[in-house]
């Protein structure tokens, strides 16, 4: 039998000052972005949990499974539901995920925002620092196979080329499923984006912005791949895609990633530069978009601009100096149907 706990991250729909689903402020996006503290005013507190919660903590509850539900409204209480998938006691000292634990943790998350504010702190509870580096951890990782996790998306599926990462991974959506594949489900490892920000990467990031009037705001900065250099600097660039999944893919009709897959070790990178074609007699000149593209285990990119506006899995920031992010192969997991 297994314990379950279902974590649902604080919202917008549940605290008018707005929570993990305005952009994950209470679990570390907007701090990140703006350095602002996050989190609510104390003593605020959640409504009822959405239908689909309650959907799922029922099915749980009718294979055997002792189900909790949580409603985290900060990292603190994030943490202390994910220090229930601890390991015992190590002789070293660190913090480690149980292989064997009996606890399960799914996520009911209404953005990919909300399910990287619980990954990003599984990676702040268990990656250990570089100077208690312990022999069994891979030499491509930084930190231990992360604990998987069952994702319960809180909205349906939408079509385009904007689909969240569940649906690009193909995870069950309705409830009961969702619970069958926490209890019988296979375990599917996924890479992971690290980056020296501290932070995290599921999907993708898109660095770049339009105008009001959707004009593109075109910026300059290096961008290198491993040992491919895709703009040294000079070149005035539309657009950046750093794909671990396909949620960047493309940017309008215009396709940047060709084949991402979130668990090639590898991260594919995109860069959109304009330019310009020559006329025909009587024709006004037209702008076309080459697009450089490089697979490799990291990407730094280093602005010239004062500020770069970027989405890192839909969280907003802005880059202002370098910036570099690297793989972390098969580094966590879901459970798949």
């Amino acid at each position: 039998m297994y314990d379950v706990v279902l974590l649902t991250l604080g919202s917008e729909r549940d605290a008018p000052g707005g929570g993990c689903g305005s952009g994950d402020a209470c679990c570390g996006g907007a701090a990140e972005a703006t350095g602002k503290p996050a989190g609510p005013p104390e003593g605020e507190r959640c409504e009822t949990p959405r239908v689909p919660v309650l959907a799922c903590a029922d099915a749980l509850t009718a294979r055997g499974a002792r189900v909790e539900t949580v409603v985290a409204r900060s990292d603190a209480g994030v943490d202390e539901v994910l220090a229930r998938l601890d390991a015992p006691a190590r002789p070293d000292g660190l913090t480690w995920p149980d292989p064997d634990s009996k606890v399960r943790l799914v996520v009911a998350v209404a953005s990919d925002a909300q399910l990287r504010a619980v990954v990003r702190r599984l990676v702040r509870r268990y990656a250990p620092p570089p100077s208690r580096r312990p022999a069994e951890l891979a030499g491509n990782r930084t930190v231990p196979d992360l604990p998987p996790i069952g994702v319960l998306p809180l909205d349906p599926a939408r079509g385009g080329p904007h689909r969240d990462l569940a649906a690009q991974l193909g995870l069950p959506r309705d409830p009961a499923a969702v619970a069958a594949a926490v209890l019988d489900g296979g375990v599917r490892r996924l890479d992971l984006l690290r980056n020296d920000g501290g932070s995290v990467t599921l999907d993708g990031a898109l660095l770049g912005a339009a105008d009001e009037a959707g004009r593109p705001l075109h910026w300059r900065g290096r961008v290198e791949v491993d040992d491919a250099v895709l703009s040294d600097g000079a070149d005035p660039i539309l657009a950046c895609a750093i794909g671990n999944a396909g949620g960047y893919a493309t940017l309008d009709s215009l396709p940047l990633l060709t084949a991402p897959d979130p668990a090639d070790g590898r991260v594919e990178v995109a860069v959109a530069v304009p330019v310009p074609t020559r006329p025909r007699l009587g024709r006004k000149k037209k702008i076309r978009y080459e697009v450089r593209r490089a697979r490799g285990r990291a990407v730094a990119v280093i602005p010239r601009d004062e500020r770069v506006p970027f989405l890192d899995d839909g969280v907003e920031g802005e880059l202002s100096r370098k910036r570099s992010w690297w793989t972390e192969p098969g580094a966590w997991a879901v459970f798949t149907g």
